[in-house]
This record gives structure tokens, sequence and C-alpha cells, in this order.
């Protein structure tokens, strides 16, 4: 008896319906949310802007929209007044020592930290977070009496920088990062013979740039802004850092500008415009993140 074959027919199967209308109305309402969002928060920095270039100062709402002239006259009295260029170099020594040193001393303890087992580390780690609730301002007079009286640092550089060289949110942070690493790569370094400052130096820092680039950001901002401790340290105008020499023209010459409201927004403009170029050019590489690249598999 011969097996005949049934010719099979192909069924189409029917796809549910898309509905690309609702995608789509989702899609641009999030982009109008996200649009309102930074709308709200670029708004400030420009009525900043806005209102340190009008000639006539308005300090309503209804200044967002200049309806004079705009001039940089607020911008070349404070030039006149204030020796920008001293200042500005004054500003990246004492920020760019506090941030090396955040740098170099959160590497060494976040590496420390997060793999080397020793006791007491997990103590240590506790301790270091509790410092962070301890407001800087609290312990402002006992350091100033170190620093000042103590060491003999005042009207200097390392004066101003050493309160801030070890930050304990930085330590945190590299902490954090060197935990994500796979062990295969430390294990497989040990294994070659390399020791710890080897391992840090050729197999960690490569992967944590993200962290890198973030403690910069956040070590920036803080001495960059600072006037208090400058201007405690010393009172030598030629060692003055941005923030104080801005603070000092603000609050003694600025009211007797031509236009005080426009000469203050000048002045945080200028004190702001650095930090905010810092931003916009790394901001890319904070997320960028290659932590598995060294493993197989």
């Amino acid at each position: 008896m011969a097996l005949t074959e049934t010719p099979t027919t192909d069924v189409a199967v029917a796809e549910p319906e898309k509905k690309p209308g609702r995608k789509a109305v989702g899609h641009w309402l999030s982009l109008v949310v996200l649009f309102l969002g930074a709308l709200v928060f670029l708004f400030p920095f420009y009525y900043m802007i806005v209102g340190s270039l009008q000639e006539e100062p308005d300090t309503s709402l209804r200044g967002a929209v200049p309806t004079g002239g705009l001039t940089l006259d607020n911008y070349s009295q404070i030039n006149e007044r204030v020796d920008l260029v001293r200042s500005l170099v004054n500003s990246g020594i004492f920020t760019g020592g506090v941030i090396l040193g955040t740098v170099v001393f959160g590497i060494l303890a976040g590496y420390a930290l997060a793999r080397l087992h020793f006791r007491g580390r997990s103590t240590l780690f506790a301790v270091m977070l509790l410092v962070q609730i301890v407001p800087f301002q609290l312990l402002i007079i006992p350091i100033y009496v170190m620093i000042v009286r103590t060491y003999g640092l005042a009207d200097s550089y390392l004066g101003m920088i050493l309160p801030f060289a070890i930050n304990s949110t930085a330590v945190f942070v590299f902490r954090q990062f060197f935990l994500q690493l796979p062990e295969e790569l430390f294990s497989a370094a040990r294994l070659d013979g390399a020791n710890e400052l080897r391992i840090l130096w050729s197999v960690a820092l490569p992967l944590v740039k993200p962290a890198i680039l973030t403690a910069i950001l956040l070590t920036f901002i803080g001495p960059w802004n600072e006037f208090l401790w400058p201007f405690l340290v010393t009172k030598d105008t030629e060692l003055q850092p941005l923030a104080v020499t801005l603070a000092n023209y603000i609050s003694n010459v600025a009211g007797r500008a031509t236009n005080p409201y426009g000469a203050i927004l000048a002045g945080a403009v200028v004190l702001a415009a650095p930090a905010v170029a810092l931003f916009v050019a790394f901001q890319k590489h904070f997320t960028a993140s290659n932590l598995g690249s060294g493993v197989k598999g």
C-alpha cells in the first residue's frame, strides 16, 4: 500500500495589528516633558546671561526678554576693578591642586578599601561614611588654627589646598567603581606576578575612567566656588582666587557701578562659565564604561 503525501498549505498567521499612533504619541509626549524640564533647568542661566548684558536693570520676570540694547559694559567694569587674569590663575592653581590631591588619594584609598583585605577594613569604611555627614563649616575653626598657626601656611597656596586634598566622597566613588571590576582581571594579574601598584596602574585605572571624570567634576565645583576658606587663609589679593575676588567686588564695588544689578549677574556669569564648560565638555564620558572588556566569554 503506497503512502501518498498530503501537500501542506502555508497558513498565514495573523499578526496582531500594531498601533503606531499610540507609540508615536507617547514618544512625542516624553519629548515634550523632557523639553519642558530642560527649559526650567536652563532658564536661570539664560536669565543670568541676559541680565548681565542689559544696559538698564530690570529685576522683574520681563527682564528675560531684553527690550533695550545689549552691552558688555558690565564685564568691562569688572575687568577694570578686578584683575581677572590673576584671579583666574589663582583659581586654577587652587582648584588644580585640590583635584590632583583628590584623584591621587581617592584612587589609592578607594582601591585599598575595595580590593585589599586587611583587618578593620569595614570599620574604616564606616568611619569614612560618617565623615561625610560632618559639615565643613563645623571644622573650619580647628582647621584654621592648625593650618595657619600650627603649620604656618597662611598666605600660601598650600594652606588653601591642604584641607581639601582628601575628599571622602571621591574615595566612595572610586571604591564603588573598583568593586564592579571583574575579579578575574585581578586574579590573572597576580598569577603573572604583578604587585598591587602594577595592577592598579595597568588593570584597574584604564577601566574606571568614568569615575575619574566624575570625581574631577565633583571636585572642581567645590574649590572653584569656595570663597570662605581662601579668604580666611590669605588677605593678599595677589593670591585670592576668582570666587573671593568676585565676592569682594559684588559686596564692595558692584553697588556703585552704573548698573549694579547687571554687574552682579556679570560676576556670576564669569564664575559659573568654567564649571558649565567643563561639564558640557566631559558629560558624555561620565556614563561610558567598559568594565567587562578585559574578560573573555
